[in-house]
């Protein structure tokens, strides 16, 4: 299987990380992310970070453990992290493993710039 593709873009200060792939099952496509998303946070020190996952349809429970991970690694540098675009039934899957408290989560990508103060519309 290929590996998950991300697209990383900076608006106004917020990386934002697109996930391109509909769904990230694959051991290797959620250790590929991993390394992505902790060399954000650990090498360049993003202390603002927003994962869309709009594309998603489908993601393994070893995605949660990667954003977790990623949490506890922005909390340490002072940062957050932000979720939007999630679907209904992966929503669930953070409430379902009790870690929906630890992320911010938005419908809209503009609705959790906002809440990282960046507004896109005037």
């Amino acid at each position: 299987m290929a590996e998950a593709q991300v697209l990383v873009q900076n608006i106004g200060g917020v990386t934002v990380v697109d996930f391109t792939d509909s769904s990230i099952l694959d051991g290797i496509a959620v250790e590929t992310i991993g390394q992505r998303l902790y060399e954000l946070v650990d090498e360049r020190a993003r202390r603002k970070v927003l994962l869309d996952f709009t594309q998603v349809k489908f993601l393994s429970s070893s995605l949660l453990g990667v954003l977790i991970k990623l949490q506890q690694k922005a909390k340490a540098i002072k940062g957050r992290i932000a979720i939007c675009g999630l679907r209904p039934e992966l929503r669930r899957v953070f409430e379902i493993s009790r870690t929906e408290k630890l992320f911010s989560f938005y419908d809209s990508e503009e609705a959790a710039l906002n809440s990282f103060g960046v507004f896109t519309r005037p």
